[in-house]
């Protein structure tokens, strides 16, 4: 049984401890992540919030649960959860350090997707025990983010000596842990940032764009078309392009372009952007045939500072000839 002062883990196939659980920074991901732990017969003792946001949050969530300055958050808790923005995440660290608050032997959990195990060198340097555990999931603050948690894959990176228990408390919040190197961690949070965050932004530029078009219910007109394309993309992968880009539909896409530019002009930029990705990949996968791409390419190219192809202007993919489009596309 771990003593105030020390967290162990005397088999590390077996349940961690129970423990007593803080949290620094009330946002929308560390109240739930304490209430999943609770679930599993830890103890939140205490969390930090400063917003009437972050307040209002662990109430919901963590009802009964001092809220306390970070230092007591840390005197408190045998794990403590670090759950606030990325560029405050280095600065909390080397603070919490600098003044004394950790304690030889405390588990500090950091949620951040960039950061490995480095970013808590201060905190190691103090005695604690560094873990890094990403939920790779969207919360909203709620209760429902606890239920997400469920089968939620969690990227993870620790010291290898403490890699199991990191594993074991991922398990008890529901999630799935992925192991994630410490040097792969910032590419790791860019593609996850490329997937979810940048389709909410698609999403939501879709919708306004089909209410211009009069449609009255465009979640329920997106919903079961982005429901397929997401189930396809991730069955197949490139193998589930469609579309007037695949196609090589250039009349259309010209069409889409000049419509966009009448009625909402600063999805133009966005629109291109992703059309040329589009073609790219479906050239690569020899899914637009070369014989068709010109055109294409033609419209793609308006207003574009580097034209299709990841050597530019002169690279082997740019515009040119149907022989150049289809070169290696290694």
């Amino acid at each position: 049984m771990n003593t105030p002062h020390q967290t162990e883990f005397r088999d590390p196939s077996a349940r961690p401890a129970r423990l007593s659980v803080g949290v620094v920074g009330a946002g929308r991901v560390g109240p739930a992540l304490a209430r999943a732990l609770q679930q599993a017969g830890h103890r939140p003792v205490a969390v930090s919030g400063v917003s009437d946001a972050s307040r209002r949050r662990a109430a919901e969530l963590l009802p009964d649960v001092p809220l306390v300055p970070p230092g007591e958050v840390l005197a408190r808790a045998d794990l403590v959860l670090l759950t606030v923005p990325d560029d405050t995440l280095p600065a909390l660290v080397e603070g919490l350090a600098e003044t004394g608050a950790i304690r030889p032997g405390q588990l500090l959990v950091h949620t951040s997707g960039r950061y490995g195990t480095a970013v808590l060198d201060p905190a190691r340097r103090a005695g604690a025990l560094p873990l890094a555990l990403h939920p790779a999931m969207t919360f909203t603050g709620t209760m429902v983010d606890v239920q997400r948690l469920a089968g939620c894959s969690f990227g993870v990176t620790a010291p290898g000596e403490l890699r199991l228990a990191a594993e074991a408390l991922v398990i008890e919040m529901g999630g799935e842990p992925e192991w994630i190197a410490e040097e792969s961690r910032p590419l790791y949070h860019a593609a996850l940032a490329l997937g979810a965050n940048h389709l909410v932004t698609l999403v939501a530029q879709a919708m306004e764009l089909l209410r211009t078009a009069g449609v009255e219910h465009p979640d329920r007109m997106l919903g079961p078309l982005l429901g397929a394309a997401l189930d396809n993309a991730l069955r197949s992968g490139d193998a589930a392009l469609t579309g007037p880009v695949a196609r090589g539909d250039a009349g259309t896409v010209a069409a889409h372009v000049a419509e966009l530019r009448k009625h909402a002009p600063g999805t133009v930029a966005g629109y291109l952007a992703m059309a040329r990705t589009t073609a790219d990949r479906a050239l690569a996968h020899g899914l637009l045939k070369p014989e068709l791409a010109e055109d294409l390419l033609g419209v793609l190219g308006q207003d574009a500072e580097q034209p299709l192809g990841p050597q530019g202007p002169e690279g082997p993919r740019g515009p040119g000839t149907p022989d150049d489009l289809g070169g290696d596309p290694r």
